[in-house]
């Protein structure tokens, strides 16, 4: 195509990648690799990929081209999938622990490294690019609306609404943080209770934030017709070139090389088997999960409504088997992707990180929303009123708010109706977001043309 032959460029770069140590922050970063490898839109490219030791032991041996390779730093915890259990403390190693390993790895690597692209939260990652005169990007792992929130949170103090009790105001809604429309307070990040934890998650952010006008460019892996006004907003008050460059999902691959392993080969050939449109996808993410009680009564509503379903659900496989009954498959990982654009799926119950966000989105999918943490609210909010390409499941504050399984058989038979008039509204919109999505990265669209110009922008520089 016209426009990728001209963004294409036999210059030599050398990036590296530090994100944070997060699967919803190290997928993004990987897979916009991949693309920009694999579409030759920087054509002798080197990426160094740098994560902690535990996380280069579950991706290392990923599939992956030649020219991406990983190193590694020693883990800020002991064991950092323990994340869960002292989520501050593991911020806290994070901002304090990677700066110095980091800048070792740089000054070691050949060649010197010609950009960093690191994830917004590091903010150290800034200042060593800037000390060692190397380019920055950073790159804003959820969305854009996300982002602007705590651009602009001083809004809420000035309006009284922070620190606030959310389980007294939380209904109350909101219209003054720029490109954001009207929203209730429940529904921003979970930090307006101003309680100590969010005090020091948000000075990490705010630090974060401090440095994104040091950096080079500011990266979104985000397409720029899902969220236009906000981002027509940053652009207007950032000095620094914005960038939308998603979806950064591996849609690339889909249709490539056939799972090899049996158990993929068994979920594909199940949902080969099922009517269009039939099965319900669930996933609550691969952090933090809904509590044992709110599971059971999933499981019972799952059984009870006799909707078929495919659940992905860690260290719950063997229990919710023999809860389930015979309606659908319980797995502890699946080709997320794949399922997503398999014709016999109808909808998504899903956690609503961005990165599955983003997913459902290019499949077209309508969406049952279980937001648990801090993004995940606002992308609930999102899709349900902004999109309206979903419904929420959860209506209530926090993490122990429980959805009984007589609520959740009641949702589920409406939601997976494909001949109930709402139910088809629903899923036209959803298709008519995916056909946005498709347009956006086809030659000449938002995203294609995001992207080249950040890599003529950073190939001029490095050639400068």
């Amino acid at each position: 195509m016209e426009g990728e032959q001209a963004a294409a460029t036999t210059t030599t770069c050398h990036i590296v990648a530090m994100p944070y140590p997060g699967r919803g922050h190290i997928n993004p970063l990987v897979n916009l690799f991949k693309f920009l490898i694999t579409s030759k839109k920087i054509t002798d490219i080197i990426v160094t990929f740098v994560v902690t030791e535990e996380w280069l032991s579950f991706i290392g041996a990923q599939p992956k081209p030649d020219n991406i390779r990983f190193h590694s730093m020693p883990n800020v915890i002991p064991s950092e999938l323990d994340r869960a259990d002292d989520f501050v403390g593991f911020v806290d190693a994070v901002m304090t622990k990677m700066e110095t390993p980091f800048e070792n790895i740089l000054d070691r690597l050949q060649p010197p490294p010609t950009l960093i692209i690191s994830d917004t939260f590091l903010f150290w990652a800034v200042t060593v690019g800037n000390r060692k005169n190397i380019p920055v990007a950073s790159f804003w792992p959820m969305s854009a609306s996300v982002f602007s929130v705590f651009q602009h949170f001083l809004l809420f103090e000035g309006n009284g609404h922070f620190p606030v009790n959310l389980l007294e105001k939380g209904e109350e809604r909101v219209d003054y943080i720029p490109g954001i429309s009207s929203t209730s307070l429940m529904d921003f990040p979970n930090f307006l209770d101003g309680n100590s934890t969010s005090q020091k998650l948000l000075q990490w952010i705010f630090k974060g934030f401090s440095c994104v006008p040091k950096a080079q460019y500011l990266l979104f892996p985000s397409i720029y017709e899902l969220e236009p006004k906000v981002i027509d907003v940053l652009r207007a008050e950032l000095s620094l070139p914005i960038y939308t460059i998603g979806p950064c999902i591996p849609y690339f691959s889909i249709g490539g090389e056939s799972p090899s392993d049996q158990s993929s080969l068994s979920y594909l050939q199940w949902l080969d088997c099922q009517p269009p449109g039939s099965v319900l996808y669930i996933s609550q993410g691969s952090f933090l999960s809904v509590s044992s009680v709110q599971i059971d009564e999933i499981a019972a509503g799952l059984c009870d409504s006799g909707v078929r379903f495919l659940w992905v659900a860690r260290g719950e496989v063997s229990k919710l088997k023999e809860v389930c009954g015979n309606n659908g498959l319980v797995l502890d990982w699946c080709d997320q992707l794949k399922v997503l654009l398999h014709r016999s799926v109808g909808g998504f119950w899903t956690h609503c990180g961005w990165n599955s966000t983003r997913e459902g989105v290019f499949a077209g999918v309508p969406f049952l929303t279980f937001p648990i943490i801090m993004d995940q609210m606002l992308n609930s909010k999102i899709m349900v009123e902004d999109w309206k390409i979903g419904w929420r499941v959860k209506k209530g504050l926090g993490v122990d708010t429980v959805v009984t399984r007589s609520e959740i058989v009641g949702l589920l038979k409406k939601f997976m109706d494909l001949e109930s008039d709402v139910a088809k509204d629903m899923r036209q919109r959803a298709i008519q977001l995916q056909q946005i999505c498709q347009a956006a990265i086809d030659n000449g669209g938002s995203s294609e043309t995001n992207i080249n110009a950040f890599v003529k922008d950073i190939v001029q520089c490095h050639t400068h």
